[in-house]
């Protein structure tokens, strides 16, 4: 059956720092940093979920919350990048995690599931997803062929040079819903030959990183 727009839907996650000195924030750091740290942290480190945000093919948000951290300990909460405080994860705005896990997997299950660096949220949320229905901006090579990029581009380098559109301008907070809006629009304006390619046997990405491969099935 052929897929329409109600089959996507974007997601995009900020984090916290839970570790010594908050350095498990995976938010401070561009994707060829992260790219390269993401191992150790994961070997040495928790990382906390503390912002969530899924849209669909149109843009509009079908979720977005801020997570209570529960028994974890914030060590940073990278305000001046993220505009998080602790004000906004001990509200009542704030939900507990296993309530945004599960309103998060009821909206993705059975979408096609569009991201930058998607192992990252997946991870965060602890929600597997159907490799074949991701559609990953970091991983596609023809953006990254266009670039003449040998490694993962951040999202904001992409948007600048694919759809000339600035997003994480400096001295703005970032925001899930503008990066989850970002990245379903980059998607959409190169769905045709993405989903062609893929229709004839040529899966048009990368591999994400193996350390993740538990976020796929």
């Amino acid at each position: 059956m052929p897929r329409t727009e109600r089959d996507y839907v974007s997601l995009s996650c900020l984090c916290v720092g839970v570790g010594p000195g908050g350095t498990t924030s995976m938010l401070a750091y561009d994707a060829l940093f992260l790219s390269k740290l993401i191992l150790a942290w994961t070997l040495f480190y928790s990382v906390l979920c503390s912002r969530v945000a899924v849209v669909s093919w149109f843009g509009n948000v079908q979720f977005e919350s801020f997570v209570s951290p529960g028994t974890h300990v914030v060590t940073d909460y990278r305000t001046s990048i993220t505009g998080i405080t602790e004000q906004h994860l001990n509200s009542s705005e704030a939900q507990p995690f296993n309530a945004v896990q599960q309103r998060v997997s009821e909206l993705i299950k059975g979408k096609v599931l569009i991201g930058h660096c998607l192992w990252n949220d997946l991870s965060v949320l602890g929600i597997p997803h159907p490799a074949v229905d991701t559609r990953d901006v970091a991983l596609y090579m023809p953006f990254r062929n266009g670039l003449k990029a040998q490694q993962m581009v951040g999202l904001p380098t992409l948007m600048w040079n694919l759809m000339t559109r600035e997003i994480q301008q400096a001295g703005e907070h970032i925001h899930p819903v503008e990066n989850a809006r970002a990245v379903m629009d980059l998607y959409r304006s190169y769905n045709g030959p993405w989903e062609s390619a893929i229709d004839k046997g040529n899966w048009p990405c990368i591999l994400p990183p193996s350390t993740f491969s538990r976020c796929y099935t």
